[in-house]
């Protein structure tokens, strides 16, 4: 065999069994994760930099399956210095509005006193707890102030907000009546774990949060006693009819092995027990609340269907097209009748002019030779 040939079948075994790793391009480093706090703010100062992870676990092991249900997209914590104070600042980001609310009221114990910072606030002594876009942000003073509030407020303005839809809060909590409502007991959740542990009085699966459903939870003090009403919003009013069939069942089955009743619902009277469907949403109440109240509440809750058109920044309708390509064309048609007429006026005044100035008649019907044959019979 000639030497060419081995050369060239050696070569191409060599390539044959090159690992693929050899000609891939090598893979770049990942880029640093983008600080969400300050470096600075009311006067407080960021010792060290902040330590920030993309892992749920990192930011709270033990409800690592609620982060996701809520949407989790980043963890940081940052320890700020004042003079001798000092504050802990533990933020974490969601991918919209809609899973840091539910997260600052699965982080939230009800009852807390309320704050005005960011879109929503509790404090708890020397902790304070608020929302704000899609960022939930829990700090901790070693000594609160009669300012802490104000600073914090400060900090809420430095936080990177959404743009477009990401910013716009769940519509669910709007349809909560507002009489006898214990505003800072509400929790919403999207998925079964952030349920259950907020307190959620029906089973998870009897809600379904597989079919897209939002639920919404708050604490009612009515004259006949206590109770929570619970709102379920499905994708569908089909879907919401079909839930709302199969949760009435489950409360007339009553409390059986068979279909064993959370801890909440176990305890709630009869008379407080209440089902009612409007639109997508499924109302239910329970507690200790009369027939009477349980059913007032419930029927306070009505959807409101609203149809919006977001229009794209220089969005034009077809009307708009065609009456534009109208205007054009007559714009058009005037501008080519105008020019004909001002073209015809100066070429012909020129040459009349011309022709006068030769000493000939300005019109050239007047140079016309008549042929006369004078024919006489």
């Amino acid at each position: 065999m000639p030497f060419s040939t081995r050369l060239r079948g050696l070569i191409l075994t060599a390539l044959l069994f090159t690992p693929v790793c050899l000609f891939a391009k090598p893979s770049e480093p990942p880029a640093p994760l983008r600080s969400m706090l300050p470096a600075d703010f009311a006067g407080w100062h960021l010792t060290d930099p902040a330590k920030a992870a993309a892992q749920p676990q990192v930011a709270d092991a033990a409800n690592v399956d609620a982060l996701k249900e809520y949407g989790f997209a980043l963890f940081e914590q940052g320890e700020y210095t004042r003079d001798t104070s000092k504050l802990r600042i533990r933020v974490i980001r969601f991918e919209d509005a809609t899973g840091a609310y539910g997260a600052y009221t699965f982080y939230r114990r009800s009852g807390l006193p309320k704050e005005d910072i960011g879109q929503g606030a509790a404090s708890d002594n020397n902790r304070v707890l608020f929302w704000i876009g899609n960022t939930v942000v829990d700090a901790a003073f070693d000594r609160v102030t009669g300012m802490s509030a104000a600073e914090l407020r400060e900090l809420a303005k430095d936080l990177p907000a959404p743009a477009g839809t990401a910013n716009v809060p769940p519509p669910l909590p709007r349809y909560l009546p507002g009489e006898a409502l214990e505003t800072q007991t509400t929790h919403y959740a999207l998925g079964d774990a952030g349920y259950t542990r907020s307190g959620g009085v029906l089973p998870a699966g009897l809600v379904d949060f597989n079919r897209g459903a939002e639920a919404l939870t708050a604490t009612y003090h009515t004259r006949s006693g206590d109770g929570m009403l619970t709102l379920l919003n499905y994708p569908t009013p089909q879907l919401a009819a079909g839930q709302e069939r199969a949760i009435q069942a489950f409360l007339a089955a009553g409390n059986t092995p068979q279909a064993a009743w959370p801890q909440a619902l176990a305890e709630s009277k009869a008379s407080a027990l209440s089902v009612r469907r409007s639109g997508p949403i499924v109302a239910v109440t329970s507690g200790s609340f009369s027939v009477e109240d349980a059913h007032k509440l419930a029927s306070q809750v009505n959807y409101t269907a609203e149809v919006t058109w977001d229009r794209p920044q220089g969005y034009i309708s077809e009307a708009a097209k065609a009456g534009r390509m109208l205007m054009g064309i007559a714009t058009l048609s005037a501008v080519l009748c105008g020019g004909t007429l001002l073209l015809g006026i100066f070429l012909g005044g020129a040459r009349a002019l011309y022709r006068r100035m030769r000493g000939r008649p300005m019109s050239s019907m007047e140079d016309m030779e008549f042929i006369s044959l004078n024919l006489r019979n």
